[in-house]
């Protein structure tokens, strides 16, 4: 998205990335305009780019937007610039598309939160308007049914994505015309779809899941043990807390999963003991970085308010804390936050290349093979979907293929001869 204010000198504003847009000034900039920046909070300045990054948020916006008004320096008088006079109010403050689309975007965030959509879903949806209206250069007052359809068929046919993908920006644009326009577009039957292929998951047998574990450490180790054990996601093991863990009942609650659903796994005998040691190793590091005057920890949603003193307890610590503190830049805050998931990831990866297992194979195998060996141990399908979280019982049904011998179940004529 980029927007031009006419002038002695060009105000180029586009998106930079998803937590940043770039400002720069073609014909120079003084002093004056330069304190106008200065005043955003989070901006920083990118001396390869020779462009200022702001944060793409509401107030960093509207921050922005008033200052440089306010410098006197950029003519917004109706009938001298038709584009710009269009994008004022009788105020003079300016009203651009960015103002608008990200009043639709914090619209969307609030109706999404309310309606109990999970962190990455929200995330997703987003993203997916901000390029859809981007894409369009509009706030979505003149967009309806053809744009739509446009869009989508641009994404498989001219993009290239997969058909999930494409659902995904489908569900989002939905989602924004029928709860934040108030529209009900149901004419989609000129949509091109995305061909959806038929995979079969990346199933490892037991003893390649030992070979990989062996060749973890530390506690990695664990997490791998936990991944295969529980079928757990990995997003939904790193974020488990000291509280979630049920020794007495032998279970582990899982809060806040995919869909912003919580259900409960079992808690495997044989990892008993190895998780109570590493929930006192976790306690001894909480223990000294209280010491130290810290060892607070988020909240998840309001319970901040709620507990305010809850973020210092124990029991709402992370359960795979990260190595260090963070420190926040401008408050000066130190918190610990849990492991970053990617270290997990290039540890398994790690391990399996270790192990020489030529499959292509990651963390989310673990969870694929703790599906397949339930059900070649007998187990029913309807266990398996609680156990994974799956609101439908056909997301399940995938694993069945290792109750269909197939090709192994066939003795080839050659080893009859």
């Amino acid at each position: 998205m980029v927007f031009y204010y006419l002038s002695n000198m060009d105000i180029m504003i586009k998106e930079h990335c998803r937590a940043y847009f770039s400002l720069s000034f073609e014909g120079g900039f003084n002093s004056t305009i330069l304190n106008a920046v200065r005043k955003v909070p989070g901006r920083r300045y990118r001396i390869d780019l020779k462009s200022w990054l702001i944060p793409d948020k509401q107030e960093c916006i509207a921050v922005l937007l008033e200052n440089l008004y306010k410098t006197g320096l950029f003519n917004f008088e109706s009938g001298k610039n038709t584009e710009v006079a269009a994008k004022t109010d009788n105020s003079g403050l300016i009203k651009d598309s960015v103002c608008n689309t990200d009043d639709t975007v914090t619209k969307m965030k609030v109706i999404l939160e309310a309606k109990h959509y999970s962190t990455r879903t929200i995330e997703s949806y987003v993203r997916w308007i901000k390029d859809f209206l981007s894409t369009h250069s509009g706030c979505g007052r003149n967009l309806g049914q053809r744009e739509i359809n446009e869009y989508l068929t641009d994404l498989a046919v001219k993009q290239k994505i997969s058909a999930s993908t494409q659902n995904q920006a489908m569900s989002a644009l939905l989602f924004y015309f029928r709860f934040v326009k108030n529209e009900n577009p149901n004419q989609l039957e000129d949509v091109i779809h995305a061909k959806k292929p038929q995979r079969i998951p990346v199933v490892m047998s037991r003893n390649e899941v030992q070979k990989v574990v062996e060749r973890l450490s530390g506690s990695y180790r664990l997490m791998g043990k936990l991944l295969y054990g529980t079928g757990m996601r990995l997003n939904e093991l790193v974020s488990l807390r000291i509280l979630d863990v049920d020794f007495e009942n032998s279970q582990i609650i899982i809060r806040n999963a995919k869909g912003g659903k919580a259900r409960h796994v079992m808690l495997p005998d044989c990892l008993r003991e190895e998780l109570k040691e590493h929930v006192r190793s976790v306690k001894a590091i909480h223990d000294k970085d209280l010491s130290e005057g810290f060892g607070s920890t988020p909240l998840p949603g309001r319970l901040e308010m709620k507990y305010p003193d809850g973020k210092m307890e124990f029991k709402w610590q992370w359960l795979f804390p990260q190595k260090n503190r963070w420190r926040n830049a401008e408050t000066g805050k130190e918190g610990r936050w849990h492991v970053d998931g990617s270290l997990v990831q290039r540890a398994v990866k790690n391990a399996m290349r270790e192990a020489g297992i030529n499959k292509n194979a990651s963390c989310h195998t673990f969870r694929h093979s703790f599906a397949t060996h339930l059900l070649e141990n007998g187990y029913d399908i309807r266990t398996i979907q609680e156990l994974l979280g799956h609101s439908d019982i056909k997301t399940t049904q995938i694993y069945t293929h290792v109750l269909n011998k197939g090709p192994n179940g066939v003795v080839s004529p050659l080893d009859r001869l």
